[in-house]
């Protein structure tokens, strides 16, 4: 797909960089190209990296990377204001803890881990995504949002967006899954954990992302509720949230 082309923007220190530009969204507006981006931690940018994210007029980034996370994998960039939305990590922890009992992890345990993860996204976390979107509707300059990977935390939050700026499901799905072809894991960092389990924690399925529209689902009834009632996002609000990130 040419859009995909488009889309993914190469970098040397990162891997899942990319714009959310040109899904078509609200009344059949496509997101403005070069405005939302979503991306893996920047803490091993290099200099070509910074220049071309200059050259995208990047100047803000929001980071949802646990404390411990963003001290382990620190940047500090001049022409990048970064703001943390902190979410701490828990899947990893959850299944170190478990393999710590002697029990064997297998892959089912890695699903249930994943899946159990995203729906306390949005048990414990949505004020982080109701942040986004405040600065988003205060601010409509280009910006970045990410985690480590790009991929769970980034990934629910590009889905949040892309629901309340009117892009379809189908859409939506082809964004979130994208990871898959593009993330390249950093090879640091031993883990005790199987290949097969670690496998599963390093991709995404379409079970994951399911797992939290599933709690939203039960908690709030629609995701349209749920925007507005844990998010923010008002009708006037998601007005002007579509006004101003659809061309």
């Amino acid at each position: 797909m040419q859009d995909n082309i488009q889309r993914h923007i190469p970098l040397k220190g990162a891997s899942n960089f990319r714009d959310l530009g040109g899904y078509v969204g609200h009344e059949g507006r496509p997101v403005k190209w070069r405005t939302l981006f979503r991306s893996d931690h920047l803490a091993n940018l290099e200099t070509e990296d910074l220049a071309q994210l200059q050259n995208l007029g990047l100047q803000r980034a929001f980071d949802f990377r646990g404390v411990q996370e963003s001290q382990a994998q620190a940047y500090e960039w001049p022409q990048i204001k970064r703001h943390s939305l902190s979410i701490e990590p828990t899947v990893v922890q959850r299944l170190q803890a478990q393999h710590l009992t002697g029990k064997p992890l297998t892959a089912a345990d890695a699903l249930d881990a994943m899946q159990t993860t995203y729906r306390d996204f949005v048990k414990s976390d949505s004020h982080r995504f109701a942040q986004l979107f405040e600065h988003m509707l205060d601010h409509p300059e280009p910006l970045l949002f990410h985690c480590t990977a790009g991929k769970d935390r980034t990934g629910l939050a590009a889905a949040l967006i892309l629901s309340a700026l009117g892009v379809s499901q189908s859409d939506i799905w082809h964004d979130y899954l994208l990871t898959n072809q593009l993330y390249k894991r950093n090879s640091t960092g031993a883990s005790t954990l199987s290949p097969d389990v670690m496998k599963i924690v390093w991709e995404v399925q379409e079970s994951f992302l399911n797992a939290a529209l599933d709690e939203i689902q039960s908690r709030h009834n629609s995701i349209e509720n749920y925007l507005q009632s844990q998010l923010g996002l008002t009708p006037a609000a998601q007005s002007k949230l579509q006004s101003l990130y659809l061309a």
